[in-house]
C-alpha cells in the first residue's frame, strides 16, 4: 500500500442484494465489505450466492495496483456489470472468486 491508502475488508452483518432490470442477480449474507481510500464501500458476494447462469464472461480485464488483475462478466444490456479477482494480491486473499457488482442493495 502507498502512504495514506488504506483497504479494510469486513464480514459484511447485512443482506445484500443485486437487481438488474427487475431480475435478481445475487443475493447474500455472506458477503464481504471492502473499504478502499477515495472508493465508495463494494460488497464481495461469493459465487453460490450469484445467478452465474445469467452472466457472460467479458473480455475485459483491469489491473489495480492494491488488488491485482479484475475479470469481468457482462449481462446483454449490461457490458462489464460484475468483476472479480481470481489472483488478488495477498493483503486482500479474501475476496478471491467473489464476485462485485456496481449497483447493489443493502438492508
Amino acid at each position: 500500500m502507498t502512504t495514506g491508502h488504506r483497504i479494510t475488508i469486513e464480514r459484511s452483518d447485512r443482506h445484500v442484494r443485486v437487481v438488474h432490470g427487475g431480475q435478481v442477480l445475487a443475493e447474500s449474507d455472506r458477503s464481504l465489505v471492502l473499504r478502499e481510500t477515495g472508493c465508495p464501500e463494494r460488497y464481495y458476494i461469493p459465487p453460490e450466492d450469484v445467478r452465474l447462469d445469467l452472466l457472460t464472461p467479458s473480455d475485459a480485464q483491469t489491473y489495480c495496483p492494491f488488488k491485482g488483475t479484475a475479470s469481468y462478466w457482462s449481462l446483454a444490456d449490461a457490458a462489464d456489470l460484475v468483476w472479480a479477482y481470481a489472483d488478488p494480491k495477498p493483503d486482500v486473499a479474501e475476496i478471491r472468486d467473489h464476485l462485485c457488482f456496481y449497483e447493489v442493495e443493502v438492508f
